[in-house]
C-alpha cells in the first residue's frame, strides 16, 4: 500500500515514515501544503495521513481540493483536538481524524481500518482457498502453516486479495505498492509474483494477457 504523509514537522515527519516503512507501506512525504496537494492530485494512494497547520496551504484547504477530484481515505492529524474542529475535518471530507500526541501503533490501527472500508472489507483477515492473509500481523499461511513472504511480496498479495475479481495491471501495482524514489522502470512485479507463486501455488494468482494480474 503507498502512502502520502503531510506534515510540516521534520522529526514527526522522519518518525511516521519510518513507522510506515517498518509495516512494509511505500511511504511518499511533502512538508507542506503546496507539495502535500500536488502529489495527492498526481499519484493514487491508498490513504492520506494530513496534518492541519501546514505552511503555504493548510490542511483543509488541501482536503477541500483534494475532495473535489478523489475519494482518498484521509486521516487527519492535528493538535487541534476540540469537537469543532473534529466535526469541521469530518465534514469536510476526513476519514478518521487523530489529535497530537498520538500512539504510532494507534495510528496504524485506523490506517488499516481506512484501507479496509475504501475496499469493503470488514475484517483484518482474508481467505483465498487455503491461504490466509492477516492484515493486522502482516502474515500468511497455507492450510494453516505459516509461509514467509518478504514485506514486498505480502504487499502485492494484499493489494490483489483486497482487489479480489479485479484485473490490476502492473502500471496500477506499481503506483499502489512502489513509491517515488523506487525504480518503476524494471521487473520487479513479475520477480515478485513469481516468488509468491512458489511459496503459495501457481494458481493463487491469475494473469491476463496483457492485462495484468488477478486472484479469482
Amino acid at each position: 500500500m503507498r502512502v502520502l504523509i503531510v506534515e510540516d514537522e521534520p522529526r514527526l515527519l522522519r518518525n511516521l515514515e519510518r513507522g510506515l516503512r517498518d509495516e512494509g507501506y511505500a511511504v511518499d512525504t511533502a512538508a507542506d501544503g503546496e507539495e502535500g496537494i500536488f502529489k495527492a492530485e498526481n499519484y493514487d494512494y491508498d490513504a492520506i495521513l494530513l496534518d492541519v497547520m501546514l505552511p503555504k496551504l493548510d490542511g483543509w484547504e488541501v482536503l477541500g481540493r483534494l475532495r473535489k477530484q478523489k475519494s482518498t481515505p484521509v486521516l487527519m492529524l492535528t493538535a487541534r483536538d476540540s469537537h469543532a474542529d473534529r466535526v469541521r475535518g469530518l465534514d469536510t471530507g476526513a476519514d478518521d481524524y487523530v489529535p497530537k500526541p498520538f500512539d504510532l501503533k494507534e495510528l496504524l490501527a485506523r490506517l488499516r481500518a481506512l484501507i479496509r472500508r475504501s475496499a469493503n472489507r470488514t475484517t483484518n483477515k482474508i481467505v483465498l482457498g487455503d491461504v490466509e492473509l492477516d492484515m493486522r500481523s502482516r502474515t500468511t499461511s497455507r492450510a494453516g502453516q505459516p509461509v514467509i513472504l518478504t514485506a514486498r511480496e505480502y504487499a502485492i498479495l494484499e493489494y490483489l486479495a483486497l482487489h479480489r475479481g479485479k484485473v490490476i495491471s502492473r502500471t496500477q501495482l506499481y503506483e499502489h505498492l512502489f513509491d517515488e524514489n523506487d525504480d518503476t522502470l524494471s521487473n520487479l512485479v513479475d520477480v515478485h509474483i513469481f516468488s509468491i507463486r512458489k511459496k503459495l501455488g501457481q494458481n493463487v494468482i491469475a494473469t491476463r494477457r496483457g492485462q495484468g494480474y488477478c486472484i479469482e
